[in-house]
C-alpha cells in the first residue's frame, strides 16, 4: 500500500498541446443530456479516496474508470479497450508520468464515444496505452479500465458527496441551487487551480497555487516553491510516496502545521514532498506549488462548476478526523484482483523493515484472520490503525511459511 495513503496516479501529458491540434471544431466535444433530462445521480465506489464510476466506451462496458480532475483526456489502460480502439484513427503521442522512469509512447483520438449514466459524448479525446504500466487494478483491488477527467467535469456542475458515496452532474440551469461555500479555481491546461494558505515552522505562512486533484489519495503534495524544489521540513521521513506513469515515487512525508482554503482549516496535514527530478520537472508548471488531493476533498461535499470557474465546499461528518499515515512501511498490491495480497516494497527503516518482511512476499492471514477477507481499503486501515499496536502476519515467501510480527509506528 502506498505510505499514509499517498497513492498517486499523476499523469502529466508533456503532449497536451496536440490536443489543440487534433480537436474537430465541429465535434461534440461535451457530454449531454438527451431529451428534457438536466441532471442524474449514480452511487460511485470509494476506495482508498478514488471515485470509481461505470463508464461504457464506444458502446461497450460498463468499465470501471477513476473520476480524476488531474487529467484532460479521457486516459485508457485496458487492453481489450485499447484492442477495440485500434481501428479509430490514432496518432501517437509521448506521455511523461510522474515517477523515476522514461517517456511512454500511447496513442490519441478523438473519435472516440463514451457515456456515464444518461450522458453521451461522441468525440472525446482519449489517449491509449499500449499496455497497462499503472497496473491500476493491482493497487485498487477492483478491475479499473482508466481515468476520465476534464471533459465530463467541464460539461456539468459536478457534485461528489463522498460521505454518502453519490455523484450528481447537472446541467448549467441548475447553478443556484450549489450549496456549501464557493472557492474561486483557475483552469491551466484543462485541470483546476485553488489559491491556499499554508504554515510551516521554518518557512511561516505561504500563499500558494495547488492543483486540486481528486484522483491523488494523499492530503497534500507539495513540489516547488519559487521555482526550486518545495523546502523538506525538518521532521520527516523519507517515503514511498506511490506509483506514477512513470514508475515508482520516491520522497519524504511530514506534516503542515495549519492549511486554510476558504475559511476552512486544518492542523497537522500530511505532507508529501516528492523528489524533484521524478514530479516537479515534469509538470511543466512553474507558477504551480503542488496539489490538493482527495484525503482533503473526502472531508466535504465537492462541487465542480468549470462554466462559472468555482468549486464550492460543503464540510461533511468526516471532516475532523485526523490525518494518519501508514504506520507499517508496506505498501501492497493485489494479484488478479482476487484479494491475494502481495508486498510491493518496503520502506527502509520502517516496522516491515525492521521485521524482515520483504517485497514478494504473500500475505495469507492477518492477526490469525485470512487475509482474503480484508478488501483493500481495510487492510490500509488496519496498517494506521494505532501507534504501537502488534499486527501478526503469515506470509508465503518462495513456497515458504514465514510469521512475522510487526509494532506499527507513527513515524511522523
Amino acid at each position: 500500500m502506498r505510505a499514509a495513503n499517498f497513492f498517486l496516479f499523476r499523469l502529466v501529458l508533456l503532449a497536451v498541446v496536440l490536443l489543440c491540434t487534433m480537436l474537430n471544431n465541429g465535434s461534440a466535444q461535451e457530454f449531454r443530456f438527451s431529451g428534457k433530462r438536466k441532471k442524474q445521480g449514480l452511487s460511485f465506489l470509494l476506495i482508498r479516496n478514488l471515485v470509481i464510476i461505470p463508464v461504457y466506451v464506444n458502446g461497450k462496458g460498463p468499465y470501471n474508470f477513476i473520476l480524476d480532475t488531474g487529467v484532460g483526456p479521457m486516459i485508457v489502460t485496458d487492453s481489450v479497450i485499447a484492442q477495440d480502439l485500434s481501428r479509430k484513427k490514432l496518432r501517437p503521442i509521448k506521455i511523461s508520468g510522474l515517477g523515476d522512469g522514461p517517456e511512454i509512447n500511447a496513442l490519441l483520438s478523438n473519435e472516440v464515444s463514451a457515456s456515464v449514466g444518461k450522458a453521451e459524448i461522441s468525440y472525446l479525446p482519449t489517449a491509449i496505452l499500449k499496455e497497462d504500466l499503472l497496473s491500476l487494478s493491482n493497487f485498487v483491488g477492483v478491475k479499473i479500465s482508466g481515468l476520465l477527467g476534464y471533459y465530463f467535469f467541464r460539461s456539468f456542475i459536478v457534485r461528489i458527496n463522498y460521505s454518502t458515496k453519490r455523484l450528481l452532474f447537472s446541467t448549467a440551469e441548475t447553478r443556484a441551487k450549489i450549496k456549501g461555500e464557493r472557492i474561486p479555481l483557475t483552469l491551466i491546461n484543462y485541470k483546476p487551480y485553488v489559491n491556499i494558505d499554508v504554515l510551516s515552522p521554518e518557512l511561516g505562512k505561504l500563499k500558494l497555487k495547488v492543483l486540486i486533484d481528486n484522483g491523488a489519495s494523499h492530503a497534500l503534495s507539495l513540489e516547488t516553491l519559487k521555482e526550486n524544489p518545495f523546502p523538506v521540513p525538518a521532521n520527516s521521513i523519507k517515503a514511498n510516496l506511490g506509483i506514477g506513469l512513470g514508475g515508482p515515487i520516491s520522497g519524504s512525508l511530514g506534516r503542515t502545521s495549519f492549511l486554510q482554503i476558504g475559511n476552512f482549516s486544518f492542523k497537522n496535514v500530511l505532507s508529501s514532498y516528492p523528489r524533484y527530478n521524478a514530479v516537479a520537472i515534469k509538470t511543466y508548471l512553474s507558477n504551480r506549488n503542488g496539489n490538493l488531493g482527495a484525503e482533503i476533498l473526502t472531508r466535504f461535499s465537492v462541487t465542480f462548476d468549470y462554466a462559472d470557474s468555482a468549486v464550492y465546499l460543503k464540510a461533511n461528518n468526516m471532516f475532523k478526523r485526523p490525518f494518519e499515515h501508514d504506520m507499517s512501511g508496506i505498501e501492497l498490491y493485489v494479484e488478479d484482483v482476487k484479494n491475494r495480497f502481495f508486498v510491493n516494497r518496503v520502506e527502509q527503516g520502517s516496522p516491515a523493515d525492521e521485521a524482515g518482511i520483504k517485497a514478494g512476499d504473500e500475505i495469507l492471514t492477518v492477526n490469525f484472520s485470512k487475509a482474503g477477507s480484508l478488501t483493500l481499503d481495510e487492510l490500509s486501515r488496519l496498517l494506521k490503525s494505532g501507534d504501537g499496536r502488534p499486527v501478526y502476519l503469515s506470509l508465503n515467501r518462495a513456497g515458504e511459511l514465514i510469521v512475522k510480527m510487526i509494532k506499527l509506528k507513527k513515524r511522523i
